[in-house]
Protein backbone atom coordinates (compact mmCIF):
# COMPACT_ATOMS: atom_id res chain seq x y z
CA UNK A 1 0.00 0.00 0.00
CA UNK A 2 1.36 3.26 -0.74
CA UNK A 3 2.03 5.77 1.48
CA UNK A 4 -0.23 8.35 2.63
CA UNK A 5 -0.06 12.09 0.78
CA UNK A 6 -0.18 15.38 2.57
CA UNK A 7 -0.43 18.22 -0.39
CA UNK A 8 -0.03 21.90 1.45
CA UNK A 9 2.05 24.71 1.57
CA UNK A 10 5.30 24.15 2.94
CA UNK A 11 4.25 25.80 6.53
CA UNK A 12 2.46 24.52 9.21
CA UNK A 13 -0.65 26.29 8.74
CA UNK A 14 -3.83 24.29 8.51
CA UNK A 15 -1.59 20.63 7.99
CA UNK A 16 0.40 20.62 11.36
CA UNK A 17 -2.33 19.14 13.15
CA UNK A 18 -2.73 16.32 10.84
CA UNK A 19 1.19 15.84 10.43
CA UNK A 20 1.26 15.56 14.25
CA UNK A 21 -1.84 13.00 14.56
CA UNK A 22 0.11 10.98 11.76
CA UNK A 23 3.56 11.13 13.47
CA UNK A 24 2.07 10.30 16.67
CA UNK A 25 0.38 7.20 15.89
CA UNK A 26 3.28 6.38 13.49
CA UNK A 27 2.21 6.38 10.36
CA UNK A 28 4.89 7.18 7.51
CA UNK A 29 3.29 10.18 4.76
CA UNK A 30 4.56 12.17 1.95
CA UNK A 31 4.26 15.70 1.86
CA UNK A 32 4.06 17.67 -1.91
CA UNK A 33 4.14 21.37 -2.00
CA UNK A 34 1.63 23.13 -3.89
CA UNK A 35 4.24 26.32 -4.50
CA UNK A 36 4.92 28.04 -6.33
CA UNK A 37 2.02 30.28 -6.37
CA UNK A 38 1.89 29.45 -10.55
CA UNK A 39 1.57 26.01 -9.59
CA UNK A 40 -0.85 26.32 -6.69
CA UNK A 41 -3.09 28.21 -9.05
CA UNK A 42 -2.97 26.26 -12.59
CA UNK A 43 -2.06 23.06 -10.77
CA UNK A 44 -3.89 21.64 -8.01
CA UNK A 45 -6.25 24.27 -7.10
CA UNK A 46 -8.69 23.00 -9.87
CA UNK A 47 -8.03 19.41 -8.90
CA UNK A 48 -9.29 20.39 -5.29
CA UNK A 49 -12.81 19.66 -3.91
CA UNK A 50 -13.28 23.83 -3.05
CA UNK A 51 -10.25 24.45 -4.41
CA UNK A 52 -9.06 24.10 -1.30
CA UNK A 53 -6.03 22.67 1.05
CA UNK A 54 -5.01 21.04 2.64
CA UNK A 55 -5.35 17.73 0.95
CA UNK A 56 -5.24 14.00 2.28
CA UNK A 57 -4.72 11.07 -0.29
CA UNK A 58 -5.07 7.43 1.76
CA UNK A 59 -5.60 4.65 -0.90
CA UNK A 60 -8.54 6.27 -3.44
CA UNK A 61 -9.69 8.49 -0.28
CA UNK A 62 -9.29 11.82 -1.35
CA UNK A 63 -10.10 15.00 1.32
CA UNK A 64 -10.05 18.31 2.04
CA UNK A 65 -11.02 20.95 4.41
CA UNK A 66 -8.75 20.22 7.37
CA UNK A 67 -11.55 19.22 10.06
CA UNK A 68 -12.63 16.22 7.94
CA UNK A 69 -8.91 14.82 7.15
CA UNK A 70 -8.99 14.73 11.44
CA UNK A 71 -12.06 13.11 11.55
CA UNK A 72 -11.37 10.47 9.05
CA UNK A 73 -8.09 9.68 10.76
CA UNK A 74 -9.46 10.07 14.24
CA UNK A 75 -11.81 6.97 13.05
CA UNK A 76 -9.00 5.17 11.16
CA UNK A 77 -6.75 5.59 14.32
CA UNK A 78 -9.37 5.24 17.12
CA UNK A 79 -8.90 8.91 18.52
CA UNK A 80 -12.84 10.09 18.52
CA UNK A 81 -13.88 8.84 21.86
CA UNK A 82 -15.31 5.45 22.41
CA UNK A 83 -18.55 6.90 23.05
CA UNK A 84 -21.35 8.54 20.77
CA UNK A 85 -21.10 11.22 24.16
CA UNK A 86 -17.03 11.32 24.15
CA UNK A 87 -17.46 11.86 20.21
CA UNK A 88 -20.13 15.02 20.91
CA UNK A 89 -17.37 15.66 23.50
CA UNK A 90 -14.20 16.00 21.03
CA UNK A 91 -16.59 17.45 18.29
CA UNK A 92 -17.57 20.60 20.35
CA UNK A 93 -14.24 21.30 21.71
CA UNK A 94 -12.76 21.05 18.13
CA UNK A 95 -15.69 23.44 17.39
CA UNK A 96 -14.08 25.87 20.00
CA UNK A 97 -11.29 25.18 18.79
CA UNK A 98 -11.87 26.25 15.23
CA UNK A 99 -13.63 29.75 16.83
CA UNK A 100 -10.02 30.76 18.21
CA UNK A 101 -7.97 29.57 14.89
CA UNK A 102 -10.99 31.99 13.36
CA UNK A 103 -9.85 34.75 15.51
CA UNK A 104 -6.19 34.04 15.23
CA UNK A 105 -6.34 33.99 11.46
CA UNK A 106 -7.94 38.02 11.30
CA UNK A 107 -5.14 38.69 13.28
CA UNK A 108 -2.41 37.63 11.53
CA UNK A 109 -3.82 38.59 8.20
CA UNK A 110 -5.95 41.56 9.00
CA UNK A 111 -4.18 45.07 7.91
CA UNK A 112 -3.41 46.85 11.31
CA UNK A 113 -1.89 50.09 9.28
CA UNK A 114 -5.09 50.89 9.51
CA UNK A 115 -4.76 52.10 13.20
CA UNK A 116 -1.80 53.95 12.19
CA UNK A 117 -4.00 56.83 11.82
CA UNK A 118 -2.38 60.12 13.00
CA UNK A 119 -5.30 61.11 14.94
CA UNK A 120 -5.41 57.28 16.48
CA UNK A 121 -8.81 55.50 16.75
CA UNK A 122 -11.26 53.21 14.16
CA UNK A 123 -13.02 56.12 12.67
CA UNK A 124 -10.14 58.35 12.57
CA UNK A 125 -10.21 61.21 15.22
CA UNK A 126 -13.19 60.22 16.83
CA UNK A 127 -13.78 57.31 19.45
CA UNK A 128 -16.69 54.54 18.95
CA UNK A 129 -17.91 51.67 20.54
CA UNK A 130 -15.45 49.56 18.41
CA UNK A 131 -12.91 51.58 19.66
CA UNK A 132 -13.38 50.79 23.45
CA UNK A 133 -13.80 47.15 22.83
CA UNK A 134 -10.52 46.56 21.12
CA UNK A 135 -8.55 48.27 23.52
CA UNK A 136 -10.32 46.13 26.19
CA UNK A 137 -9.57 42.81 24.60
CA UNK A 138 -5.86 44.14 24.04
CA UNK A 139 -5.33 45.42 27.84
CA UNK A 140 -6.86 41.77 29.03
CA UNK A 141 -4.54 40.19 26.39
CA UNK A 142 -1.19 42.18 27.83
CA UNK A 143 -2.49 42.03 30.87
CA UNK A 144 -2.32 37.93 30.72
CA UNK A 145 1.18 38.28 28.46
CA UNK A 146 2.60 41.30 28.61
CA UNK A 147 4.86 41.10 25.78
CA UNK A 148 1.61 40.06 23.15
CA UNK A 149 1.77 42.61 21.05
CA UNK A 150 5.71 43.04 20.50
CA UNK A 151 5.22 41.96 17.09
CA UNK A 152 2.27 44.27 16.11
CA UNK A 153 3.85 47.81 16.71
CA UNK A 154 0.44 49.65 15.40
CA UNK A 155 -1.64 47.84 17.64
CA UNK A 156 0.90 48.53 20.71
CA UNK A 157 0.36 52.11 19.95
CA UNK A 158 -3.50 52.02 19.31
CA UNK A 159 -2.98 50.54 22.93
CA UNK A 160 -1.10 53.23 24.49
CA UNK A 161 -3.39 56.50 22.77
CA UNK A 162 -6.68 54.97 23.97
CA UNK A 163 -4.78 54.33 27.47
CA UNK A 164 -4.00 57.86 27.86
CA UNK A 165 -7.44 59.34 27.19
CA UNK A 166 -8.29 61.24 30.41
CA UNK A 167 -11.32 59.17 30.80
CA UNK A 168 -9.38 55.97 30.20
CA UNK A 169 -7.47 56.64 32.57
CA UNK A 170 -9.88 58.13 35.14
CA UNK A 171 -11.57 54.51 35.08
CA UNK A 172 -8.33 52.82 35.52
CA UNK A 173 -7.06 54.63 38.53
CA UNK A 174 -10.94 53.93 40.34
CA UNK A 175 -11.11 51.84 42.93
CA UNK A 176 -13.91 49.62 40.96
CA UNK A 177 -11.09 49.24 38.34
CA UNK A 178 -8.23 47.92 40.39
CA UNK A 179 -10.78 45.70 42.50
CA UNK A 180 -12.45 44.29 39.66
CA UNK A 181 -10.80 40.78 38.25
CA UNK A 182 -10.24 40.04 34.49
CA UNK A 183 -11.82 37.08 35.07
CA UNK A 184 -12.78 34.56 37.31
CA UNK A 185 -9.93 31.69 36.50
CA UNK A 186 -7.68 33.31 38.86
CA UNK A 187 -5.12 34.00 35.85
CA UNK A 188 -4.13 37.19 35.42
Amino acid sequence: MSKMQIIYFFLRGRAEAIRTLLVEQGVEYEEQDVMPMEKWLNEWKPKMAFGQCPMLIDGDVELVQSNAILRYLARKYDLYGSTNQEAARVDMINDGVEDLRGAYTVLIYQNYNLLKDTKGYILGEKMTFADYNLFDLLDIHLTLAPNCLDSFPALQSYHARVLSRPGVQKRRNSQNFKDMKINFNGKE
